[in-house]
């Protein structure tokens, strides 16, 4: 009876004998999803270390670029100042191109001094030539007024009676005019 007991039972619990195929299909279903969950946890977990090494790369990049940006900055100041400083010498060059035409139209120091001394030379004979000029004019005018005082004392007399007082003023205006052009 025990045996017969035994097989009843599992008539009962397995119903129509078919149990162990279930719990086998079961059991490896189960085996099934949990490789499937296991794989899904092992690809998470390459996921997260691939992110975190990305991360780590990414970070680094950013370093670099930092730097670089900072390099960048660095010569774009060096490179203005560089700017600045051309303009400057480039301005100042200019100036100079002007100025060295200017001074190389003018005549040289030495002619220039040279000719200033001969103008010079040429102003003091001028000057003196001019004092004698005036010194004879104004010998002339002198000469020329004694001329015409005389003529009107000659008219004078010429014009009075024989007078001896007359005659004698003259003579003494004559010889009066006679030293004043000496």
């Amino acid at each position: 009876m025990a045996d017969e007991d035994v097989i009843r039972r599992r008539l009962l619990i397995d119903g129509d004998g078919t149990g162990d195929d279930r719990s086998k299909a079961t059991h490896d279903r189960m085996l099934a999803q949990l490789a499937q969950c296991e794989f899904a946890v092992t690809k998470s977990q390459l996921a997260s270390e691939m992110m975190a090494a990305e991360l780590t790369s990414y970070e680094a990049l950013s370093q670099i670029l930092e730097t670089g940006i900072e390099v960048a900055k660095g010569n774009i100041e060096k490179s203005k100042a560089d700017l600045a400083q051309a303009k400057t010498v480039r301005k100042n060059r200019i100036e100079y191109d002007v100025l060295a035409k200017v001074i190389s139209e003018q005549p040289d120091r030495k002619e220039t001094l040279d000719q200033l001394s001969t103008l010079k030379t040429e102003l003091g004979s001028l000057e003196s030539t001019k004092q004698q000029l005036e010194s004879r004019l104004a010998l002339r005018k002198k000469q020329f007024h004694v001329l015409v005082t005389s003529i009107h004392q000659l008219q004078a007399l010429l014009d009075e009676p024989d007078d001896t007082e007359s005659v004698s003023d003259d003579v003494e205006m004559k010889e009066e005019a006679a030293e004043a052009s000496s």
